[in-house]
This record gives structure tokens, sequence and C-alpha cells, in this order.
């Protein structure tokens, strides 16, 4: 049953139309993954390759998880799925918002099946926006500063691009004080 979901998104043509390189669902997942992780959409490289995360923004989020890419990419442990799982192709100023279609479509489905998660990880605006609806705060930076309130089912957190160094700099108290929640969160969610 699981794997027939997988097959279907991964065969997903809904927005194809609206997709200059064409669909390239990228999800991995299993019915027993303790961690979902929930992003933005994938970049040009993983749209290329098929693995998600496959970026420096992937490698800056398992230094922040503390976990290797073996660890990262077993689909037992680390459930990686998108708000939109093509890639949506560049805008002005970076890549595309993720599609609308995806999430309502397929992440109920996702995670009805996964019996197991132990903590979900909405990493950026639009995964925030999404669940967290009525209960976000003014921006990001207030939602990750307050983590412990969507506490335990989820886990705000910024994006890990390079572009956010800025974001990092501006705000010290997430590597002081989110960065140890959130090792010691994963540490115990596996």
């Amino acid at each position: 049953m699981f794997d027939e979901l997988l097959k279907e998104i991964r065969a997903c043509k809904v927005c194809e139309p609206f997709l200059a390189l064409g669909a390239n669902p990228v999800v991995q997942a299993a019915p027993n993954s303790k961690i979902v992780i929930i992003g933005q959409a994938p970049g040009l490289k993983v749209h290329q390759t098929g693995v998600p995360w496959n970026d420096p923004s992937g490698d800056q989020l398992r230094k922040w998880l503390n976990v290797t890419k073996d660890q990262f990419y077993n689909p037992e442990l680390f459930a990686l799925v998108p708000i939109g799982f093509c890639y949506p192709g560049k805008g002005k100023s970076g890549d595309l918002p993720p599609r609308k279609e995806c999430a309502p479509l397929w992440h109920a489905r996702l995670l009805d099946e996964m019996k197991e998660v132990q903590l979900i990880l909405l990493i950026g605006q639009y995964a925030q926006k999404y669940y967290l609806k009525g209960n976000m705060h003014k921006n990001i930076t207030e939602n990750v500063l307050n983590f412990k309130e969507y506490l335990p089912r989820y886990f705000p957190l910024p994006h890990p691009s390079p572009r956010n160094f800025i974001w990092m700099n501006k705000n010290p108290w997430f590597v002081e004080n989110v960065l140890p929640e959130l090792k010691n969160k994963v540490k115990n969610s596996l």
C-alpha cells in the first residue's frame, strides 16, 4: 500500500503544465519513518539527480541535525517530504515558490500511513504556513524563537540555505539555544 502511494506521487503530473523543466516529484519516506522533514521544493540540482537535499542546504541541514548522510537517506529514519514535490523553476531572486497543488494532494495521505513519526521539522515559510496555520507568529524568526510552543509534534526551522548566513549572524540565539535542542530531539527520536 505505502509503496503504491510513493509510486503514485512519483508519477504525478498534476502541475507539469506550469513547470519549465517538467514534473519530477522527489520524495523519500517509509511507513516507519521516525522524523519527517518538510521543506520547500527541490532545487535544480535535486531535480536533476532525484536525490532530496542533495545540495549545500542539505549539507547544512545534516550538520544542524548532527546526522550522517547514511542516516539522513535512510527512509526508516527520515521522510523527506517537500511542500512542492517538483522543482518550480527560477524566479527573479531565486527559485519560484513551491506549487500549491502538492501538499493538499499528498501530505495527509503520506502522514496517515506513517505510524511511527516522532517529530516533524518544518523548514522555511511555506512548510510553516501550511502546518502552523493560525498558530504562527508574525514571521519565521518568531516561529523558530518560540519553537517550544509547537513541540512535541512540530519543530520550525529557517531554511538552511547558504543565503541565510546573514539571518544566522543576526540571530546567534539560534546556534546557541535552538540547535542544541534540535540535535537532542533528533537523537531521542531516532
